[in-house]
């Protein structure tokens, strides 16, 4: 940088410390111009580079119920839903996607879903024996919500090896303002404890420019991440779905969620980070901005085509009518024309 402003001084300082005090951390998430925020993304850049090379690390997502018992305002698979068009892939029917995952070199398969209780611990845990009876070599990821500390023991002792738990705001006002009363972040933070605890690579993370969220909030969830140390950080941009009492809201920002992306990284040089479909939902290009603001992970979808217009969790999904295949290639070449490289590894977390 020809001049070397006080912000740029706070992002040196951020890559080398990994924090600031929170008001210099309020004034990165304020008042950062355009050449600063490159600055940022640069350096976030570099520090990638310095983990993880050019290496961007693929997530083969099986979306296998969009059952849910909860309500979450924001999501447009919540329970009071009467719209939403519910289905559940059969065993068969997740085996199979993990198979062809296999064949198109995923190495890590995640299996998500709303919280469906249809699907029972014994039923989960035969899932996870059986993918990694077949594909001893990859990892196996969950993102199903809050359960007791027993079952996540089962899930661990089945051969799981990864568990994603947004935690969605740190800030109990906030929490509750987006989510129905049964839902508490003391219970959601107790879940990501407990994961850890047993020894799973845990990922939590938040939505950007969310209902009521304010910059105070941002700040807490950075800094709860920065303690809590997650091996990964799934965050992207709030978009609102049709039918959910947040319908009406804006959308979260291309710009604020790279903001974020990039602090993250400096944060947490280490940590595994995803370029989400909704960042690439709000931008043709949103995942190849996401990578070069210092993300190392896409997840392209492995479920059937006939299901993905179905797991709707905000209106304007893309990628619902490609089949794996298409998918796969198609992230490969995105990343190669930016300078980057899809790896076919399992891709462990090295924080």
């Amino acid at each position: 940088m020809e001049k070397i402003t006080e912000n740029i001084s706070r992002i040196d300082r951020l890559r080398k410390d990994r924090t600031l005090p929170r008001e210099e951390m309020r004034l990165l998430l304020t008042t950062l111009t355009k050449e600063e925020e490159a600055w940022l993304c640069k350096n976030a850049d570099e520090v990638r580079r310095e983990h993880y090379g050019t290496d961007v690390y693929l997530r083969g997502l099986i979306e296998f119920t969009n059952y849910c018992r909860n309500d979450c305002l924001y999501c447009g698979i919540r329970r009071s839903n009467r719209n939403a068009r519910r289905y559940r892939l059969t065993t068969e029917e997740i085996l199979d996607c993990s198979d062809k995952g296999y064949l198109l070199g995923f190495r890590t398969i995640v299996l998500q879903g709303g919280e469906d209780l249809f699907f029972t611990d014994e039923k989960i845990c035969s899932l996870v024996s059986e993918i990694k009876k077949r594909h001893p070599d990859c990892a196996v990821t969950l993102s199903i919500g809050e359960r007791p500390r027993e079952s996540y023991e089962a899930f661990f002792a089945a051969g799981a090896d990864r568990y994603l738990l947004r935690h969605e705001t740190i800030n109990p006002v906030h929490y509750s303002l987006l989510h129905p009363r049964d839902l508490t972040i003391e219970n959601r933070v107790r879940c990501l404890k407990d994961l850890r605890e047993i020894g799973f690579q845990v990922g939590c993370g938040m939505m950007v420019g969310s209902p009521y969220q304010t910059v105070d909030y941002l700040l807490d969830d950075l800094y709860f991440m920065a303690e809590f140390k997650p091996h990964m950080i799934g965050i992207g941009p709030f978009i609102p779905h049709g039918d959910t009492p947040f319908c009406d809201r804006e959308s979260g920002t291309l710009e604020d969620t790279l903001h974020l992306l990039a602090i993250i990284r400096l944060m947490n040089p280490r940590v595994l980070l995803p370029a989400t479909t909704a960042l690439g939902t709000i931008h043709p290009l949103g995942r190849e901005m996401g990578i070069q603001a210092g993300a190392n992970v896409v997840m392209p979808n492995l479920s059937p085509t006939g299901v993905r217009d179905k797991y709707m969790l905000y209106d304007g999904k893309i990628c619902t009518g490609d089949e794996a295949a298409e998918c796969r290639r198609c992230m490969e070449l995105r990343m190669e024309k930016i300078g980057y490289h899809v790896v076919q590894a399992r891709g462990d977390s090295r924080v």
